[in-house]
């Protein structure tokens, strides 16, 4: 009977790991590579408290111990316990010997050049290779944007024409204007809004009106809440670094359901506007062609990427992946420190296969800065791709998935 209850035991944490360490187990497909696309962890608001963020409500924001946009300690806190997570498991998949030094061609690190996306490469790297004296790759003086990561949108009226017409055919202006009233709703509420200096100036937040792509020629939307977006990234912000609940939410008392309606203000224009195929191809182009060449470099064993929410948010609907949801996070898609990983694994058939998935440390994660193992590990969600098949074991062909990446870049630079 013991023997009986423990196989069925085996049997029922065997059911629960994700789709690649399944497949690895069940047929032995040896990890050859990984890449890594990250989100920057937490930051510092991009407005400071003295800005007119300060405005927006009468209560005092949370005393941030680093400048405006910069990495907080406590994100660099949680990118080295997510380091240290992904260092057991490479080290259980055989692509890390324990304390490795790889060679400088089998690893690298390339980041925005802004410091949050460069420290996040860094207090990853500590985690990873503790002893690996990693070197961290950026491109552009401290503080400005490498195109590789943020580029311009390409200058043409065809083009813009084409984004619009995808905007309009998905409905994109009433759905944004549903979410959008909700989310508007929980913020005033959770700001005491009225009692603020910005209402007294110039009266309410408008919650409904037109809703355009493209503001001015370039990346973003017009919308009638603009006013209350750097709350809602601010409050989100809070929210993680505040482990108080009534401490982040100014005396409010919220469910977890208005904890996502508050952060979801913020990720509307990113998850609609950057999700149309054309602006999506078009903006994840370069960084495609940067995770092409490192996926067919036959040298290389890890390579880390170190962007913004809004790669992540460009990369996944360029390759077409399937819509997803995300368990026990108040950020729909693209979570604070949230980790795109493909991995490269050889079939016993002599194939290459390849499998997409998203890691993110959870909300409790976060807040509490839990130590993550094998045994504690971060969320990770399986990514499927629209139109391609995988096999028994959920892999797709590394030839099917190199395929798609080369077209997305090619149809992103049709543009140029």
């Amino acid at each position: 009977m013991r023997k009986k209850n423990l196989l069925i035991l085996l049997l029922t944490l065997f059911c629960f790991l994700p789709t690649s360490v399944q497949a690895a187990a069940a047929k032995s497909y040896p990890l050859k590579q990984v890449l890594i696309l990250s989100r920057h962890n937490i930051r510092a608001p991009l407005a400071g408290r003295d800005s007119a963020l300060a405005k927006l409500t009468p209560h005092t924001w949370f005393n941030w111990q680093c400048k405006p946009g910069e990495l907080s300690p406590r994100g660099g806190e949680l990118e080295v316990l997510m380091g240290q997570y992904f260092r057991q498991w490479l080290e259980r998949e055989q692509l890390l010997a324990p304390n490795a030094q790889p060679a400088p061609q089998a690893v690298r690190f390339y980041a925005n050049s802004f410091q949050r996306t460069i420290a996040t490469a860094h207090y990853f790297s500590a985690g990873l290779l503790p002893v690996g004296n990693v070197t961290i790759e950026h491109h552009q003086a401290l503080n400005e944007a490498d195109p590789v990561f943020l580029p311009d949108l390409p200058d043409s009226e065809p083009f813009r024409q084409q984004v619009r017409q995808e905007f309009q055919t998905a409905g994109l202006e009433k759905k944004l204007q549903e979410r959008g009233l909700r989310s508007c709703k929980v913020l005033t509420k959770l700001l005491d809004f009225n009692q603020s200096a910005y209402a007294a100036k110039h009266g309410p937040v408008p919650f409904t009106g037109a809703i355009t792509p493209l503001k001015d020629g370039g990346i973003g939307l017009t919308t009638p809440w603009s006013a209350l977006v750097p709350a809602s990234d601010a409050i989100t912000l809070q929210y993680y670094e505040e482990e108080n609940d009534l401490r982040a939410a100014f005396g409010h008392q919220l469910t977890e359901q208005e904890w996502k309606d508050a952060a979801a203000l913020k990720e509307l224009g990113i998850n609609s506007l950057f999700g149309t195929p054309t602006a999506a191809k078009a903006l994840a182009a370069p960084l495609l062609t940067v995770m092409e060449q490192e996926l067919t470099n036959g040298q290389r064993k890890i390579t880390f990427l170190g962007g913004h929410d809004v790669n992540l948010a460009e990369i996944l609907p360029a390759l077409d992946v399937e819509a997803y949801k995300l368990p026990h996070s108040i950020e729909e898609k693209t979570p604070i420190g949230a980790k795109l990983v493909i991995e490269k694994r050889q079939g016993a058939d002599g194939e290459e296969y390849a499998s997409l998935s998203l890691v993110y440390a959870n909300t409790s994660q976060l807040r509490h800065r839990t130590p993550l193992s094998l045994n504690a590990p971060p969320e990770r969600v399986p990514l499927r791709l629209k139109g391609l098949a995988a096999n028994a074991d959920g892999l797709y062909r590394f030839s099917d998935l190199q395929q798609r990446i080369k077209s997305a870049i090619a149809d992103g630079t049709h543009w140029n």
